[in-house]
């Protein structure tokens, strides 16, 4: 009889260590509490999350959820050794699809799977998620840690966020007032967010630069911290907007898909954005990418945010307003166009990127 007939097997045999998953829950306690807010105060550890909206002031709201995950930036942050900045964008990537909808973000939930649990790994994965539950002002309720050797590799993970917020019912967005000479304002991105970096990695390839080397686009980072900075939060901002100045009529976070893609989902079918490409300051990293890669104009303004992370509809008269508040609240207001009739395209572009 073999040695492990006469003992038996366990399940740290098969290569998951319960000891493990219980040292990160009590690494991350005090994280999860730093995300407190009105609604929900909680501990985590039962079998789900509790949220009261009554407590959160609500008196008859309407629930918008959203998930999403980082994507291959995720590569990037395993290969780099540093973790505690995609726990941002993991929320970031849900809270602002929720606040596009005038929505403010409750609670949060996350899932984190690996072949095999480190505790340290996992804990600073959850400091960034807790850093993005602050930024966002909303709670970190529970989550799913998952311990899968044979499904993942020694060192790989990956993430998914689960969001959820409300509106008092008559207050989603868009509302239904798009007209023709509508304004349209765009908030600055910090990156490349989130989106495109099967493209991105695939230009590092190329270039066959490591992710210890100085970023050519940014010499004083390497180009890892470079590349891993966090995806911008606009919840609070945009939410002051909003709740200030009732002038905003649509909101459009560009994520994959660009400009090209993702301002039409929130216009009338006989509306389109008429852009005005001059006046978008593209940050260093774009103008690197496109050279490097010789990615076309059109390309990167479908894959993309180009710098400019969320677009906004206002109506002319209450532009500069709203662009006060955004200003005021630390936002970087770019004017980038108007709506027009609808012909062909969603997104009409004059001028040129200056990458």
């Amino acid at each position: 009889m073999s040695s492990n007939q006469e003992k038996g097997l366990s399940y740290a045999d098969a290569g998951v260590d319960i000891d493990a998953g219980n040292a990160l829950v009590d690494k991350i306690k005090p994280l999860v509490r730093s995300t407190r807010r009105p609604g929900a105060d909680g501990e985590i550890g039962g079998f789900g999350g509790l949220f009261d909206l009554k407590a959160a002031g609500f008196n008859d709201p309407i629930l918008v959820a959203a998930n999403d995950g980082v994507g291959t930036k995720l590569k990037i942050a395993i290969e780099s050794g540093k973790h505690d900045t995609v726990g941002i964008d993991l929320v970031a990537m849900c809270v602002n699809d929720l606040v596009v909808q005038g929505a403010e973000p409750l609670l949060f939930l996350d899932y984190f799977a690996t072949g095999k649990l480190d505790p340290d790994q996992g804990a600073s994965i959850v400091a960034g998620i807790a850093e993005g539950c602050r930024q966002a002002g909303c709670a970190l309720i529970g989550g799913e840690t998952a311990e899968m050797p044979g499904m993942y590799s020694d060192g790989d993970y990956d993430l998914a966020g689960f969001a959820v917020g409300a509106a008092e019912r008559g207050t989603l967005l868009p509302t239904n007032d798009v007209v023709e000479g509508d304004v349209l304002l765009g908030l600055s991105s910090s990156g490349v967010h989130s989106n495109g970096f099967s493209l991105v990695r695939k230009i590092v390839e190329k270039t066959g630069l490591k992710w210890t080397d100085p970023a050519p686009f940014a010499p004083e980072k390497t180009l890892a911290d470079a590349l891993l900075e966090p995806t911008r939060i606009y919840v609070k901002s945009i939410l002051a907007a909003i709740r200030e100045t009732h002038g905003i009529k649509a909101l459009a976070h560009i994520t994959g898909g660009g400009f090209t893609e993702n301002i039409p989902r929130v216009l009338p079918k006989d509306y389109a954005a008429e852009i005005d490409l001059d006046t978008v300051d593209a940050p260093a990293v774009f103008s690197w990418l496109a050279a490097e890669g010789g990615v076309a104009q059109e390309e990167m303004l479908r894959t993309f945010n180009c710098g400019i992370g969320m677009v906004i509809v206002v109506a002319s008269g209450q532009a500069a307003q709203v662009a006060a508040v955004l200003q005021k609240a630390g936002e970087h207001v770019t004017p980038l166009g108007r709506i027009c009739p609808r012909r062909d395209a969603g997104v009409v572009y004059q001028g040129s990127l200056e990458l």
